[in-house]
């Protein structure tokens, strides 16, 4: 008997059980290696703390003999600070992300381990149930509420980097002020320049912030949020966008409110970048049972199999699909080349 026919006459307990294996042992090899990035990134942070903490001690020591310090001592040190606290900033951002993997993968390394060790002792049960039953969120809750935490930490981190940045462009303000003396048409037009750069940069980490995880969709809700939201894509584009609200507006259940604002973001993103459309409309609808959202604009379209293929184009809108699903929710998309989009979901309210 060849190998080949091994392979077919295997049950499907014990294909399940050996394919199962072989990726425990690979999620098994990349915790290792996950570990190890954590832990050189985790160093490298730490360096990176101390040689800002460094450089504010010099910059507290200019500011003590500011009038005897060279122009250009002043100025390499407020770059080695910018650059000191960019590079802090990146760094703590990489070392966030993995550490976020590795607590993804030490849970689907804990699950195949139990999966392992119910169908090896000849238990029966469906997969389903076995995550349902663990009494924590279920699947798309679950994954939901990953995703939030990761990018609450994200929006506390650009606060904490790019805020501080920002505070030493005031510092360099009173810098070029004090130029005044020697060089007054050059100081001023400095202080202008660095003024409108520290006005620019505070207006695009603000939006950065709101993209990432909006304070407003934990303090007032989806509608307050969507209304937001649809009023800055509006002006940062220039698409003409139309929001309607129907229904009675309340609060949802976290996972759902973030699901149908995350949703809403994918779908304008998308026509901004790919429908080339010059207008869009955005509905909601709260009604007592459902939860129903759309974005239709008057783009190019597009050929809707792309649905049912695994490539790289309609990616999103499978995720989507597929996370709706977990919720007992449905996608419908009305597309076609040249004839504009339209992208509708709904789900359970859950009251």
């Amino acid at each position: 008997m060849s190998d080949a026919s091994v392979e077919v006459e295997l049950s499907p307990a014990e294909d399940f059980v050996r394919s199962t294996r072989s990726e425990l042992e690979q999620v098994r090899a990349q915790l290792k290696e996950i570990g190890l990035l954590v832990e050189q990134s985790q160093g490298e942070v730490d360096k990176l703390a101390q040689r800002n903490a460094s450089i504010a001690v010099r910059i507290h020591q200019l500011h003590a003999h500011f009038d005897t310090v060279p122009r250009e001592d002043i100025r390499a040190t407020y770059e080695a600070a910018q650059d000191a606290q960019q590079r802090l900033f990146t760094m703590r951002g990489q070392l966030e992300k993995l550490q976020s993997d590795q607590v993804h993968l030490k849970r689907y390394q804990d699950f195949l381990a139990k999966a392992m060790t119910l169908v090896e002792g000849g238990a029966k049960m469906e997969v389903g149930e076995a995550v349902a039953g663990d009494g924590k969120l279920g699947g798309i809750e679950g994954l939901i509420e990953a995703q939030e935490d990761e990018r609450r930490k994200i929006s506390r981190q650009i606060h904490d980097g790019p805020a501080q940045a920002l505070s030493n462009f005031i510092l360099q303000t009173e810098i070029a002020l004090r130029l005044f003396d020697t060089d007054p048409e050059r100081a001023r037009q400095e202080l202008t320049e660095l003024k409108a750069a520290a006005a620019a940069t505070f207006a695009h980490v603000r939006d950065f912030i709101f993209d990432l995880r909006p304070m407003m969709l934990d303090d007032l809700g989806l509608v307050p949020t969507v209304r937001r939201y649809t009023e800055a894509f509006k002006e940062k584009t220039g698409l003409d966008i139309t929001l309607v609200v129907t229904g009675t507006e309340r609060r949802l259940e976290t996972h759902r409110e973030v699901l149908v604002f995350r949703t809403v973001q994918e779908l304008l993103g998308n026509v901004r970048d790919h429908a080339q459309a010059t207008q869009a409309k955005v509905v909601v609808d709260l009604d007592q049972h459902q939860v129903r959202a759309s974005v239709e604009d008057n783009g190019r379209g597009f050929d809707k199999t792309v649905l049912e293929g695994d490539g790289e184009e309609g990616r999103n809108l499978r995720m989507l699909r597929d996370r709706l699903l977990q919720v007992s929710g449905e996608l419908d998309l009305d597309t076609s080349p040249t004839k504009g989009t339209r992208v509708a979901i709904s789900m359970p309210t859950g009251d």
